[in-house]
């Protein structure tokens, strides 16, 4: 039976400090991947157990967790706390056949890499295979299978929390939920009790959020954690639910029109829902579908990654769209392309025929590049392909702090809109950016409506200027009742805490602070991500 309270316990372990990087040893860990300059920090700690996290905590003024530091926020950049990594937190095993127990620090590669012999997969695996289980907890990440499984909190079965004061909580999904009175009771390894308030402000309903504390009514004190982006408890392990893996085709598609692609995902959309609520034998089953403009792929072309890859990107091309299938169980490489190759023949049904028919409607077919079951080297090459895009942006900005423009930085929306606004909102968005004169590249995950418009700003100027066109494109996916913080937190961007601040005002971060007070109450973790430290 659900109770409200819970108890927090002594770590287990080693009580001894770890030994602390400092000096040259952390000139690696002091800036993200948004590239935000000015990171600095006295030591880095690696424990390797829940208790040398409670020492740490005991031992540093302030402290900022982190994994891979792939955070596009600024959130795994330190400005004078304690890093504590989660590095050496990996264990893994599989306490049933559809759970997996791993440690905040292990990579999703390798959780992938023990999971596929089992014939396993974990459905919410962000595009970035190198982030860790418990980067993505912090963010609720969610990648481009959001389409067809949700985000990462749907599918977190149990969490080790460390508190502030050292408190170890062990949490499983329907065993502690708010009062109806809305709120938690925290019984600190000292006997105190903190009373943990839920917020009252309405998420937006779109698939995927990271904007802030989880609320809802009959909260899972589960679910307060998971995006909760390290400022109310460092994740040392998570208990994740797994599903039978099945076969899967990748399909990288050109098109010479961005109207025409965003068509092509909608006709895609809607054959795949279709074939989930009524004809499961019908229909091609979409998992995910990834978009990368005409800007994109220039960039692709300027970095060789096309060549690196083996993929010929057609010169024509203004839009590619990497889409990817699941295939009934037992699909075979052969199989599958006999299906391909028959489409257009009488008679041909079944979901890889009718997705052929859907890309031949919209004139996708010329330069189909495909990684049929089973061959996971081209499937990577793909995947690759896309991950090229944010890579060689990030890498971009550094020449250019390099070359003598320090201040500098990437400027990233992370923006989600119901499906049927996407269109108009891309169109307003490009119009906006050109107008302007800068340079922008839209990529993203395209069949939840989620997209990530970015700008690589060359002087100040044009610094100030996408500033101000981001903020204004967060308030315009607000007015079109969407998130402006779809995946990747909010962490200490300043856009992204204003379009917090707007999307529930101030009464709503307020509710947050009195959160963060109760488990947080001298405000040592993560200071300064998702708010301000002090109140402004």
């Amino acid at each position: 039976m659900a109770t409200h309270r819970v108890r927090a316990r002594p770590p287990r372990g080693s009580a001894q400090l770890p030994r602390l990087r400092r000096g040259d040893e952390l000139l690696t860990h002091l800036a993200d991947a948004a590239r935000t300059p000015g990171g600095h920090s006295p030591a880095l700690a690696e424990p390797e157990d829940e208790a040398q996290v409670a020492a740490v905590l005991r031992a540093a003024p302030a402290v900022l967790p982190v994994g891979a530091q792939s955070s596009l926020t600024g959130g795994a950049t330190p400005f004078g706390e304690w890093l504590l990594s989660t590095a050496r937190l990996t264990a893994l095993e599989f306490p049933a056949p559809d759970r997996v127990r791993a440690g905040a620090g292990l990579p999703l590669s390798t959780l992938e890499d023990e999971a596929r012999p089992r014939g396993l997969f974990y459905p919410p695996v962000p595009t970035w295979r190198g982030a860790t289980v418990g980067g993505v907890l912090a963010t609720n990440a969610a990648g481009a299978n959001t389409f067809k499984y949700g985000s990462t909190r749907a599918w977190v079965e149990a969490l080790t929390v460390v508190l502030a004061d050292g408190g170890v909580l062990d949490l499983r999904r329907g065993e502690t939920r708010a009062h109806p009175d809305g709120f938690f009771e925290v019984v600190r390894a000292d006997g105190q009790v903190a009373r943990v308030p839920v917020p009252t402000y309405r998420m937006p309903d779109v698939p995927k959020r990271s904007a802030g504390y989880h609320a809802e009514p009959g909260l899972d004190l589960v679910d307060l954690f998971v995006g909760s982006e390290g400022t109310l408890g460092i994740v040392t392990a998570a208990e994740l639910r797994l599903l039978p893996d099945r076969p899967r085709l990748w399909a990288l598609a050109f098109l010479d029109d961005e109207a025409r692609a965003l068509a092509l995902v909608g006709d895609l959309r809607a054959a795949a829902r279709r074939r989930w609520r009524t004809d499961p034998a019908a229909g091609p089953d979409v998992a995910a579908i990834e978009s990368l403009d005409a800007r994109c792929l220039a960039l692709l072309r300027e970095d060789g990654q096309d060549r690196e890859q083996g993929v010929r990107l057609p010169p024509g091309a203004r839009c590619a769209l990497l889409i990817e299938l699941e295939l009934p169980g037992g699909a075979t490489s052969d199989d599958s392309q006999a299906q391909l190759a028959g489409w257009d023949e009488p008679g041909a049904d079944g979901p890889l025929p009718a997705f052929v028919r859907l890309l031949a409607g919209h004139r996708a077919l010329e330069g189909l590049e495909l990684a049929l079951p089973g061959d996971l080297r081209r499937a990577r090459q793909l995947l690759a392909l896309r991950e090229a895009v944010p890579e060689g942006v990030n890498r971009r900005i550094g020449e250019w702090q390099r070359a003598g423009q320090p201040t500098l930085h990437k400027l990233g929306g992370d923006l989600i809109v119901p499906w049927p606004a996407l269109p108009g909102f891309v169109a307003e968005m490009r119009t906006r950016l050109e107008r302007l004169g800068l340079d922008h590249a839209f990529w993203g995950h395209v069949s939840d409506g989620n997209l990530h418009p970015n700008v690589l700003p060359r002087d100040e100027a044009q610094l100030k200027a996408g500033l101000q066109a981001l903020l204004d494109f967060g308030r315009r996916a607000i007015e079109l009742h969407g998130c402006p913080l779809s995946e990747h937190g909010v962490g200490r961007s300043r856009i992204k805490q204003q379009l917090l601040r707007e999307l529930y005002g101030e009464q709503g971060v307020e509710q947050m602070r009195r959160v963060k007070q109760a488990l947080d109450p001298h405000g040592r973790l993560a200071p300064g991500v998702l708010f301000p430290a002090e109140r402004e």
